[in-house]
């Protein structure tokens, strides 16, 4: 299986701590969006496409890229590191995955954990989950890309 990761990973490294993980288990390149070339990508078996959270939404970088794609058919899954957890009702992964889905592209899954987060208010206190993404959080993220490697369907 040919597969790349597309990762903006600005504040802490926490979400290239995620990607690298993942892309072991899929034994992908991981790149940033600057750096990814919308060509291989139409040639690549699975896309992943993640990044930080901020003010709620995915890197600005990131859904940027993804915007410029062209239309194409293919595998993609979305993930994302963050200070606080997703909202069941209105899941910061979703308007990435209708994005990518208006690409043409199938989301199989996504995937977040929490992470480190400086982020005002949490700055005054020095942050928030300062151990995370811990190893628990990493194997979980390999778990996931294994499952989308042998194909056992969604994952979310």
């Amino acid at each position: 299986m040919k597969a790349v990761i597309v990762c903006t990973s600005v504040s802490h490294g926490n979400t290239r701590r995620v990607a690298d993980r993942m892309a072991e288990a899929l034994g992908a390149r991981v790149v940033s969006p600057e750096q990814a070339d919308p060509a291989e990508l139409a040639d690549t078996d699975l896309v992943g496409f993640g990044s930080g959270i901020f003010y709620g939404r995915f890197h600005r970088r990131l859904t940027d890229f993804v915007k410029t794609l062209p239309r194409q058919r293919g595998r993609a899954f979305v993930f994302a590191t963050s200070g606080l957890p997703e909202v069941p009702p209105a899941p910061f992964t979703r308007p990435l995955v209708r994005l990518l889905a208006s690409k043409g592209f199938e989301v199989d899954g996504t995937f977040s954990c929490r992470a480190f987060d400086t982020w005002l208010p949490f700055k005054v206190v020095g942050g928030i989950n300062k151990q995370r993404p811990n190893a628990g959080d990493l194997a979980t993220a390999r778990a996931f890309a294994e499952r989308l490697r042998d194909g056992r369907g969604p994952v979310s």
